[in-house]
């Protein structure tokens, strides 16, 4: 809720309000549900003389409750006093409480590089390489050391850059979150110094002022006219107002006064602590690319199986093939079939393009929301702070005057009666409103001053103007008590006039601000004046970020809608929006319990929700129902927010974004933290997410593709000639494929225009085309060699073998170089829409795949591998086999327009006739629901739980964990807890 609905607290030099007339009943009512309604404090029920100072004893509530016993016994139990703590003690402390902070486990580097080991598609190849040194071992032959040794290889080298990768991401990330850590005054032996937070301990005597955030639970001990927000750890929507033995939470701001107190308690055991217990970092549920990662593995896990099966018939039963000799072939299916590199291909693609949000000022918590930011089709965005500057201004446009005075006149007299130190937010905006802050003391000298309290609620000045020596008075505040003080210019017109004003501004979310004036006679400045006139309203609000009407374009331009999701008033955020460009049509918060009216236009809550451009008066739990409505509609969400409360909206929705300024438990449930303000960072990321999408898009393609190709090729060759092609070779092709399919991490690729979404139908559609087209284009020239002397008649090259048989060494390098090159080349036509040279690729993949074509042409023409069945051939050959690739290649763009014109065409129109249809018999189309997870799917996603439940098994070490990008903040039993608890217990004012 933004400061343009709150009453003005008292000003730093009012006495505070009182609230010893509250009604007991009243004040029970309004605080049960969190935990601190005690009428008053109350003696602590130990023995002062025998309680140790330990966290066992200080948080045990059974014994003592230090949010509710009397300051003096607070100061005993705690063995401190108001000069503060020694520094040696302090640093006792520390070891006795821990630091002040949230524990977050390290993460142990060996698991981390052991992950990229565990998944289904590793676990083929580690099966392969078992194959290799195990199996292999029989009908008088030794182990298979080259294969298994070069499978190893492999998976290191896998592992080792996607490790890498992750290990420099993570650091970037660490390195920003570092940048945030809060700092706290803080009194030692005497003397104020200002350390970090996290340095607190219990017993510290700390001072805040108004803007500054409590950095620990504490009792305060002094406070001046103190009012605190705790909305982001209580609901409360109001400031509340503090006095000296009243409790502060850890995390709330302090809006006004200043304030000395005694910690009392630290890190997890503050009220906030607790609240962020209820964060799951040992999850299993997996994310939305793991999901698709696992069905993209079956795919080829399937393909390869069906063929390793019909090898071992027709190999085996068929051509009775002896033990040893079958092993090679099936080797050859399992290392050329399996995408190794996948899982380290979509990491590396995913950590390179953290770093490039982290230039963006965005820290990405959760590695995986990339891709889901990229499929994000409605951003539920917070008004304040975030489309708005969250700072109170005068709308210079809309001022009314009621008499001989101009606007400028309204607005420095205005200031005059402003305070110009200590401000609260109005006073703030009205000399703001002046453009020189010393105008507003300039030519007058200050004789009076009566600042803002909510019994007289407006401010009053009383001054000599320089220039005429004249004494003056002006007062400002709220319309209904200025207009009472005017008996000067007191008719019904004038209060008619001001009457309809104020109800405009109201039906356009202004909060009107009445300014009043009077002389006096003589030179006693406290003597009654002639009798106040009106002479003006002013009009305040929280205004737009300037870049904000632009960025909510450009989103809308890229398929994105942003719906206002808001805690203030209807009127504030339809003028919000209005002035956005983003409309008015909103509605409050209670139609999400009530649902559409009797006769609406709207058949469901649901159909409500898709039409709103907003919601008004939300509180988090409207904001959890509304993200999950909204996934049940299939789409992917995204939600802004800073609060505690914030924390289960944010980790239900697909993408949770912390804004700038957030509290740490906002930050501890999203998976994307903004360091600057504004909604443009958000922009960028989308943008930037779906270059990211392309490029693994690009790759699945790929990647199908040459699983197809590789499997479906060696087994018809198998089949047909019973050619026993070496595994080594194929791990040579694998090796260099992986080098050069990095570099798509950091290709150049152009954003789509609308959400990106995985089509795996499409994806496997090119990939069994291209698959089936190289495929031919082996078996051909292989046909060729075999079955006629075309090559060697017209090129004069031969063979060692005449005729030309299968297994000739020379003909497995000519079937290497052939297989290497064409299927390298096919990544510039899956990563383009057009024509493969109309879209240009990065320099480090046209290098990297230039460097590994050199490097398989130099094998061809000088590798002599016996322990491989392989023999060099001539450069005719290898001319001839890069003419003949060249021959196939070109034709490759015209199947995928021809795919894109028919199945791909076909597959889309089915796909939309299913989602019209839906819709219009009004079933949900669901596309994602949250984070869920199969267990089949979680094979893909915590890729060290099982490692790690066993290292804790077995003692090796205590602090364990996965990857915090990769940690999910809360899981979804744990969320939909938080969310049916906040349902349960609504914050006091909701709407």
């Amino acid at each position: 809720m933004s400061n343009i609905e709150k009453v003005p607290g008292p000003k730093a030099d009012s006495p505070a309000p009182s609230t010893e007339n509250v009604d007991p009943e009243k004040r029970k009512r309004e605080y049960k549900d969190f935990g601190h309604e005690q009428e008053g404090p109350s003696k602590a029920l130990v023995d002062m003389d025998t309680i140790e100072l330990k966290a066992e004893d200080l948080y045990d509530k059974e014994k003592v409750d230090l949010e509710t016993i009397v300051i003096d016994d607070v100061f005993k139990l705690l063995q401190c006093d108001d000069s503060g703590l020694s520094q040696e003690e302090a640093v006792r402390r520390i070891e006795l409480f821990g630091p002040n902070k949230l524990e977050v486990e390290e993460q142990n580097a060996f698991l981390q590089f052991l992950s990229f080991m565990w998944n289904p598609l590793s676990w083929v190849m580690e099966a392969a390489a078992a194959v290799a040194i195990i199996l292999s071992n029989g009908q008088g032959t030794p182990p298979d050391w080259p294969d298994f040794v070069g499978i190893v290889l492999l998976l290191f080298i896998n592992s080792s850059i996607g490790f890498y990768e992750e290990r420099n991401a993570g650091n970037a990330v660490k390195a920003l979150m570092d940048s945030l850590a809060p700092k706290a005054k803080v009194k030692r032996a005497g003397s104020w110094s200002e350390i970090e937070s996290s340095n607190l301990v219990p017993g510290d005597m700390i001072s805040f002022k108004i803007g500054d955030i409590v950095p620990a639970d504490c009792r305060l001990t002094e406070a001046i006219n103190v009012s605190i927000d705790q909305a982001a750890l209580t609901g409360e929507s109001l400031p509340q107002s503090k006095k000296d033995g009243d409790q502060c939470f850890s995390g709330s701001t302090c809006k006004q006064g200043e304030a000395e107190g005694v910690v009392i308690s630290t890190g997890p055991n503050t009220f906030f602590g607790r609240a962020a217990s209820l964060v799951g970092q040992d999850d299993d549920t997996t994310g939305h690319l793991q999901k698709i990662l696992a069905q993209i593995g079956s795919f080829c896990l399937v393909t390869i199986g069906i063929f390793v099966l019909a090898e071992i018939f027709v190999l085996y039963a068929g051509f009775r093939f002896q033990y040893r000799r079958g092993l090679n072939n099936i080797l050859v299916l399992l290392i050329g079939g399996i995408p190794i590199a996948m899982p380290t291909v979509l990491s590396v693609t995913l950590a390179v393009g953290a770093q490039q949000l982290a230039k963006y000022k965005a820290i990405v918590t959760r590695i995986t929301a990339i891709e889901e930011l990229a499929g994000v089709t409605i951003l539920c965005s917070d008004k304040t702070g975030t489309l708005t500057t969250n700072k109170l201004t005068i709308d210079r446009n809309t001022i009314q005057t009621y008499g001989p005075f101009s606007a400028e006149d309204v607005i420095l007299l205005a200031a005059y009666a402003s305070r110009t130190e200590n401000q609260d937010a109005i006073d703030a905006s009205v000399v703001a409103a002046l453009g020189d802050a010393a105008r507003a003391r300039a030519g007058i000298k200050l004789l009076d001053f009566k600042p803002f309290n909510p019994v007289d609620k407006r401010t009053e000045i009383t001054y000599r103007e320089e220039a005429t020596g004249k004494l003056k008075r002006v007062t400002k505040g709220m319309t209904g008590i200025i207009i009472e003080l005017c008996s000067r210019n007191k008719t019904d017109e004038i209060e008619n006039k001001l009457e309809k004003d104020v109800e405009e501004y109201a039906a356009r979310g202004l909060r009107a601000l009445a300014v009043a004036y009077e002389e006096l006679e003589g030179d006693d400045f406290e003597a009654e004046g002639n009798g106040f006139e009106l002479i003006g309203l002013l009009a305040i609000y929280d205004p737009p970020r300037e870049d904000t009407k632009q960025t909510i374009d450009d989103a809308v331009a890229l398929g994105v809608r942003v719906k206002m999701v808001t805690g203030d008033q209807l009127a504030i955020a339809k003028e919000t929006g209005r002035r956005l460009g983003l409309g008015d049509h909103m509605y409050p918060a209670k139609v999400l319990k009530d649902g559409p009216a009797p006769g609406s236009k709207h058949a469901s809550l649901d159909e409500m929700i898709m039409d709103a451009d907003g919601f008004a008066g939300v509180f988090p739990e409207h904001k959890y129902e509304i993200v999950k409505r909204l996934q049940g509609l299939g789409h992917l969400c995204a939600m802004t927010g800073d609060g505690a409360n914030d924390a289960p909206a944010l980790s239900r929705a697909n993408v949770g974004i912390a804004v700038e300024g957030a509290t740490d438990a906002a930050r501890g449930a999203a998976d994307i933290v903004l360091t600057e303000p504004g909604l443009s960072t958000i922009v960028h990321a989308i943008r930037q997410s779906r270059v990211i999408f392309q490029r693994m898009r690009n790759y699945s393609i790929y990647a199908c593709a040459v699983t197809i190709r590789i499997v479906v090729c060696f087994a018809i060759l198998a089949f047909a000639y019973k050619l026993d092609f070496p595994p080594f070779m194929i791990l040579i092709i694998a090796l260099l494929n992986d080098g050069t399919i990095m570099t798509l991490s950091v290709d150049r690729v152009l954003p789509s225009m609308t959400p990106d979404s995985w089509d795996l139908a499409e994806i496997f559609s090119y990939a069994v085309a291209y698959g089936i087209y190289l495929t031919g284009s082996t078996i051909a020239l292989v046909c060729i060699i075999l079955q006629t002397t075309f090559f060697q008649d017209k090129f004069g090259v031969t063979l060692d073998t005449s005729p030309a048989q299968a297994n000739d060494p020379q003909l497995h390098m000519i079937i290497y170089l052939q297989v290497a090159i064409i299927s390298q080349a096919l990544i510039f036509v899956t990563r383009s829409h057009g024509f493969f040279f109309m879209e240009r690729p990065s320099t480090a993949l046209l290098v990297a795949f230039c460097i590994a074509q050199a490097i398989s042409s130099i094998i061809a023409g000088f590798a002599d591998w016996g322990f491989t069945n392989i023999k060099s051939v001539s450069g005719g050959w290898i001319g001839i086999v890069w003419v003949w690739n060249l021959l196939w290649f070109a034709p490759l763009d015209w199947i995928k327009f021809a795919m894109k014109a028919t199945v791909i065409k076909a597959i889309r129109e089915r796909r939309e006739a299913k989602t019209a249809q839906a819709a219009a018999g009004g079933i949900p189309i669901t596309r994602t629901q949250s984070r869920a997870a199969s267990i089949h799917e979680s094979l893909y996603s915590n890729r060290v739980s099982f490692i790690k439940r066993a290292a804790r098994k077995v003692g090796f070490g205590q602090k364990i964990s996965m990857k915090p990008e990769e940690l999910q903040r809360f899981s979804s039993i744990q969320a939909q807890r938080v969310g049916a608890t906040l349902a349960r217990n609504p914050s006091r004012t909701a709407a």
